[in-house]
């Protein structure tokens, strides 16, 4: 027996039939169609409360989750031409480290060339001058082959530091410690008045050089420092970007949540209802 039908006696002209159905239950299956829908949304919003992403699937947000990787591999970028910047700044720095002792060498040795053109000097005092006078050049000429994780720090060649994302760089400025400025003051002898005389005019010119060659180590650092701390605010702006699109709010999703689960519990109640609809029609077989 498939279908049960009590007809109605006739009141007037007015004529009603009670369908009473068995087989086929159409309320439970639309309560079943609605509790199904209502847990997967409360899944759903289950999973983004416990990873704390909007985005717990591709079918989440495709468009979103495209916008969202290209984000996260710039940010990636950013960190590693970050980590470039930093590393330049420290090979700077190391450089001004050298450099400010070769500038305490170069003003001893000008002090030397001066005091061996002293007149009541003999020559083996002059000769003692020039011991100190060759140490401190030997130190000058062995910091010239110094190095900072294999890259010389002196040999006077530019170095292109990427500075963002896209690999665009900054020509850091060398030093040449090597060069002719340094190495003929470094190899004058002052073991005659006349030597000393040349001596102080080359160190002179040593020390000119560094200033003008430490200003050059300055200017790296200042335009390093500010490439630093653009890379710095951008990557906090793309975070934030990338944050509205995957960071669930919490507050929202809780309610969503809560919205969910009372839909869960009370389809359940409803589908109970639904099924035990049909053990109606036993009464009308009793």
């Amino acid at each position: 027996m498939d279908v049960a039908q009590i007809q109605c006696p006739s009141r007037g002209d007015s004529r009603k039939e009670l369908v009473m159905v068995i087989n086929t239950n159409l309320s439970a299956q639309n309560a079943a169609t609605l509790l199904m829908q209502s847990s997967a949304n409360l899944s759903q919003s289950l999973q983004r409360l416990s990873s704390g992403s909007k985005i717990t699937s591709p079918a989440s947000d495709s468009a979103g989750l495209a916008v969202s990787m290209k984000l996260t591999a710039q940010m990636a970028r950013i960190n590693a031409a970050s980590n470039n910047v930093n590393n330049a700044v420290s090979f700077s720095q190391t450089q001004d480290g050298y450099v400010q002792q070769v500038n305490t060498a170069l003003s001893r040795m000008s002090e030397l060339s001066v005091l061996a053109q002293d007149v009541t000097k003999t020559t083996a005092d002059r000769a003692l001058y020039q011991q100190e006078y060759s140490a401190l050049g030997n130190y000058i000429n062995n910091v010239s082959t110094q190095s900072f994780n294999g890259v010389s720090l002196f040999n006077g060649a530019t170095l292109n530091v990427t500075t963002d994302s896209e690999a665009n760089t900054f020509a850091m400025v060398g030093l040449n410690l090597a060069n002719g400025t340094y190495t003929t003051a470094t190899a004058d002898d002052i073991t005659s008045i006349s030597g000393a005389l040349q001596a102080l005019t080359d160190v002179k010119a040593a020390i000119t050089q560094l200033a003008s060659d430490r200003a050059n180590i300055g200017s790296n650092e200042e335009s390093l420092s500010y490439y630093s701390n653009q890379l710095t605010t951008l990557k906090n702006n793309l975070s934030s970007a990338n944050s509205q699109i995957t960071d669930v709010d919490v507050a929202t999703e809780s309610t969503n949540y809560a919205k969910e689960n009372i839909l869960v519990q009370t389809g359940t109640a409803m589908l109970a209802q639904a099924n035990s609809l049909p053990q109606s029609v036993l009464k009308l077989l009793s």
